[in-house]
């Protein structure tokens, strides 16, 4: 009797275990993990934010969603890397910078000098031209690139007045981690220097560097006015800040949320640029009229452009994006 109670026992909990992996996919809800490194008044957790809700809509079933603010899970570049591994990270909007561990190409779309205003920037990505790289990311990573935000020009905040290019020769400055990066400011005269991003305020106010280079809201949520309050206008580069979703997720997706995740990123990225690039000035202007910064004129911009040219073109060349360049260039 007790013999037989056992084997029915051992059938019953057999039966529950091949139950529980055989529910249906579809049967649990879905929880999707994004990170930003801002808080919610930053324009890439507003874009996240509304990629959120374009999921929700399109897909019209349960899905959770939980976006870690604040650097809570680290920096974009950790953003990156748990993608590519399918962990922590399903979604976050990266720089192009922290993909080039695994595509050269990546930090292509947007070195500086590539777009000649913001006009050219929004037609470069309407005609889709950053495709190729978006592809070889996708292959090379198992991360893609289903949306496009970012808008914000590119300016230099430093400890003291930058005028022209004889007063930015030997200027130690910090970069993001791409080559491309280095390479065009030392092209420019500049002394760069690779430094984290959340070190960047500390290194100014501790004499390592002198300045760095980032667009509005990345001046306003770092406080980086406090420790070079002087905003050279270089205008040298329009971000692009791709919306990047986890190939190792999105496999594991049913059709009609992958097709949900794809519709949503295209919109949010396009929501995410519409709002950096309307907030830019406005940003700029509250602070100087604060008196937080000041924006200093930059007589030399043309002159930087033709120092930096030579180095995006050899560049485009060594990556093999020298047709996307010729492209790009052909856009009036």
């Amino acid at each position: 009797m007790q013999r037989r109670l056992f084997v029915k026992t051992i059938m019953a909990g057999a039966v529950a275990a091949a139950a529980a992996f055989t529910l249906p996919a579809a049967a649990q809800t879905v929880t999707l993990h994004g990170a930003s490194q801002f808080s919610d008044e930053h324009a890439f957790t507003k874009a996240m934010a509304r990629f959120e809700e374009l999921v929700k809509k399109y897909y019209g079933k349960p899905v959770n969603f939980v976006l870690h603010k604040n650097s809570e899970l680290g920096l974009e570049k950790d953003y990156f890397a748990y993608m590519n591994q399918g962990k922590a990270v399903d979604y976050a909007i990266v720089s192009p910078a922290h993909m080039s561990t695994f595509s050269k190409a990546a930090p292509f779309i947007d070195a500086p000098f590539i777009f000649r205003d913001l006009p050219h920037w929004n037609k470069v990505l309407d005609q889709d031209l950053l495709k190729p790289i978006a592809d070889e990311i996708n292959q090379k990573a198992e991360v893609m690139l289903i949306g496009y935000a970012g808008g914000g020009t590119r300016n230099i905040f430093v400890n003291k007045p930058v005028r022209n290019m004889a007063e930015m020769k030997g200027l130690k400055v910090r970069v993001q981690g791409a080559p491309i990066w280095s390479r065009t400011f030392a092209a420019a005269g500049m002394a760069p220097t690779v430094i984290a991003y959340n070190e960047v305020y500390n290194a100014i106010q501790n004499g390592v560097i002198a300045a760095g280079e980032n667009e509005a809201a990345g001046v306003e949520q770092m406080k980086f006015f406090e420790v070079a309050p002087n905003l050279s206008m270089t205008e040298h580069a329009i971000t692009i800040r791709p919306l990047c979703f986890s190939g190792k997720t999105f496999g594991k997706l049913p059709k009609d949320l992958q097709a949900a995740v794809i519709r949503a990123g295209k919109e949010a990225g396009a929501h995410g640029r519409q709002i950096e690039s309307s907030e830019d000035t406005a940003k700029l202007d509250a602070l100087e009229k604060a008196g937080k910064l000041k924006r200093i004129p930059f007589a030399d911009r043309a002159a930087m452009k033709k120092a930096v040219d030579p180095v995006i073109e050899a560049y485009a060349k060594e990556i093999g994006a020298d047709a996307i360049l010729a492209k790009i260039n052909a856009i009036k």
